[in-house]
């Protein structure tokens, strides 16, 4: 009975991303671009939930497995694609060939995962924030120096297989994956480890095994992300998949409430549009009383970082736990 729901809501899920698949010819390039991102933030800011959240551990390297993930799957729909399909190939076998590039990516970027994550999961707090720091910063710089994969100018003209069926399809399976896990018997060994490591190991519970699994499943879809995010966009370089697209990631996870599944969801999704929003009132004017001249609000579009930055600090001031964690350890879905 526990996984009727979330069965429920993966099924009203699918649907959802097999419509928005439809229509999205007829929807607005610019809503499609919105709905994109948002669609990929909620991957990305569910699966560093289960590392950070419901586990308790400290990662700011998300964005390196993210670009594992993107550099895989452009490789082998790129270079590999033209000689592995027939030139006559329908739209099935190009498909096909994008969904195995999507499970390579994730796969490379979760071997990445367990690579990092165990010699250096034993770490805790800020110690493990360090190496996972490092570890993204090493990703960058490979990538950056790897000619076959386009240096520092990064890789051009990757295929646009990716489309709101494909994001929203990944999305959901996300949460219900991170979800059902979380809610298992099973899962019960990474909340015991995020409340009390010491207490859960005196139990049997083996919790570097649990913050290993957690990491690799986290990094799995991160790749995953990374690879539509590569379809996406149609081109990739090191720059995109820097310490700031980690501590975007980050602030995803806190805001939604460490550990709150529909939280995180919610949160992705603001802080997707809460760009877009300000850049729309960048473009507006106001009136004012004293004078027959509109006041420009122009300057905030070059204000844009540093507003969405206080915006975050007084959120961390009024609301540290979180602005949509209305109770501690929660995981429920959002249905």
């Amino acid at each position: 009975m526990l996984l009727a729901r979330p069965r429920i809501c993966l099924v009203a899920a699918l649907i959802g991303s097999v419509v928005l698949g439809f229509f999205q010819g007829q929807i607005d390039p610019y809503f499609v671009d919105i709905l994109s991102h948002i669609g990929i933030n909620i991957t990305l800011a569910v699966s560093l939930n289960l590392i950070n959240g419901h586990t308790g551990q400290f990662s700011l390297g998300h964005a390196g497995f993210m670009a594992v993930g993107a550099y895989t799957a452009a490789a082998m729909t790129l270079f590999a694609g033209p000689h592995v399909l027939p030139a006559t190939a329908g739209p099935v076998l190009p498909m096909l060939w994008f969904l195995l590039a999507l499970l390579a990516g994730g796969l490379i970027a979760a071997a990445a995962g367990l690579l990092v994550g165990a010699p250096s999961l034993r770490l805790k707090g800020d110690y493990l924030a360090i190496v996972t720091l490092g570890f993204g910063q090493i990703i960058a710089v490979v990538f950056r120096n790897i000619e076959s994969l386009g240096g520092a100018l990064g890789l051009n003209g990757i295929p646009p297989y990716t489309n709101l069926f494909w994001i929203f399809t990944t999305a959901a399976l996300t949460v219900y994956v991170v979800t059902t896990m979380v809610n298992s018997t099973y899962g019960r060994g990474f909340l015991a480890t995020h409340d009390d490591e010491i207490a859960a190991e005196a139990m049997g519970i083996n919790t570097t095994r649990y913050k290993i699994v957690a990491f690799v499943i986290g990094a799995f879809f991160a790749g995953v992300a990374g690879g539509l995010y590569g379809h996406f966009t149609l081109t990739i370089n090191p720059k995109g998949f820097d310490f700031n697209r980690s501590i975007e990631i980050v602030v995803m996870v806190i805001v939604g409430g460490m550990g709150n599944t529909a939280g995180v969801i919610i949160a992705a999704t603001l802080l997707a549009l809460l760009p877009e929003g300000l850049r729309d009132l960048a473009g507006r004017s106001i009136p004012v009383p004293w004078s027959s001249t509109p006041l420009s609000l122009h300057w905030i579009g070059e204000s844009r970082p540093l507003l969405y930055s206080m915006l975050l600090i007084g959120l961390m001031l009024l609301r540290p736990q979180g602005l949509f964690n209305l109770r501690r350890g929660s995981s429920k879905a959002p249905c």
